[in-house]
Formats: C-alpha cells, sequence, structure tokens
C-alpha cells in the first residue's frame, strides 16, 4: 500500500495544463489520454512482490466500490450482488476470510452486517489504480465506519481496504485493514 500511496503521490505532482482562458467554469476535460505510469525505480533495495508500477485506474470501479459502501451503510447488499464476480475472496480486518461462490460470500457479509442496527461511513479518500505489469485494477479506500449494534453499543473503527477488479469490471477480492479511531480530544 505505501507504494501505492508512493506512486499516487508521484503521478500527482506532474505538470498540469491550464484552461485557455476563454474558457469558463464549465469547461471540458481534456482529451483523453493514456494515464501516466509512475515506476518506482529506487526501491531502496526493496523489491515489490507485486508490482511498483502503476497509472490511475478506471473511475467507473471507484463509483462502484461507492455504491457498495451506500448499500453496505443501508443495510441492503442484493441490489448489488451483480457488482462481485462469481466467485470472490474477502480478507477482513478481524483476521477473517469470506471465500466461494458470490451468493454465499454475500450471505455471510449480510448476516454479519444485519448484527448491526446502523452503519455509517465517511469516506475520506477513494482512488482507482491499475498495475501497469499486472493489468489489473484496484480501487484503494480510507474511510472511518460508525457502528451501532443491536443493543445499542457504539464504535468505530479507521478503514483502509483494497478491492480488485476482474476483466469483466467485477469485484473478486477484497483487503481489509482496521484499526480503532482514536477517541476525540475533549
Amino acid at each position: 500500500m505505501a507504494i501505492i500511496a508512493i506512486t499516487l503521490i508521484s503521478c500527482g505532482t506532474s505538470e498540469k495544463k491550464e484552461a485557455p482562458k476563454e474558457e469558463t467554469a464549465t469547461a471540458t476535460a481534456p482529451a483523453e489520454s493514456a494515464p501516466a505510469v509512475a515506476t518506482v525505480t529506487n526501491t531502496s533495495g526493496y523489491t515489490p512482490v507485486y508490482s511498483g508500477s502503476f497509472s490511475i485506474g478506471d473511475v467507473k470501479n471507484a463509483e462502484t466500490v461507492l455504491a457498495l459502501y451506500k448499500s453496505w451503510d443501508s443495510g441492503n447488499l442484493d441490489p448489488l450482488k451483480g457488482s462481485f464476480s462469481d466467485s470472490v475472496t474477502f480478507y477482513l480486518a478481524d483476521g477473517s476470510m469470506v471465500a466461494g461462490r458470490r451468493d454465499s460470500a454475500i450471505a455471510s457479509m449480510q448476516a454479519y452486517r444485519n448484527g448491526f442496527s446502523e452503519v455509517k461511513n465517511k469516506v475520506h479518500a477513494v482512488f482507482p489504480v491499475k498495475s501497469a505489469d499486472k493489468n489489473e485494477n484496484w480501487v484503494c479506500v480510507w474511510a472511518t465506519e460508525y457502528m451501532t449494534n443491536k443493543k445499542g453499543k457504539k464504535d468505530s473503527s479507521q478503514l483502509q481496504e483494497t478491492w480488485r477488479f476482474d476483466n469483466d469490471g467485477k469485484v473478486n477480492l477484497l483487503y481489509q485493514f482496521a484499526a480503532k479511531a482514536p477517541k476525540p480530544k475533549k
């Protein structure tokens, strides 16, 4: 993940084109070109096991993940089942793994979600990336999840999730990492 973050930071430092002065705030996006690939060349002796070469990915994938977040918050995962491939694997923050056929995995996740009376996510960042050398699409999300269980106990976690998409634009893998949110200062 650090490599992805470093890659994205380095991508953001590229030269930016200014819109012609006669254009207004409703200017259209520049003509599409191939996204710049950022490859980490000075790895300080580390060899990235997966990849060190990324570009910005397809925004549609980020929109899909945000729709999945909205579905999770609402408590109904059924409407977006079609966003997952036939076979999925979820590595969850508590160390558990849910893997198998889509319907079975989604049913397990729905059963877990049903243990909460309310879930709300605050998304801090979402960005699609594509591994240039692996030709795989990912979406990374940083969020805070606020949960209330059926007994009224509230909790929250800082989340970092990485979602992989197959060639058909369907989610087939999720890595989730979480830490307790810091207590608010009084």
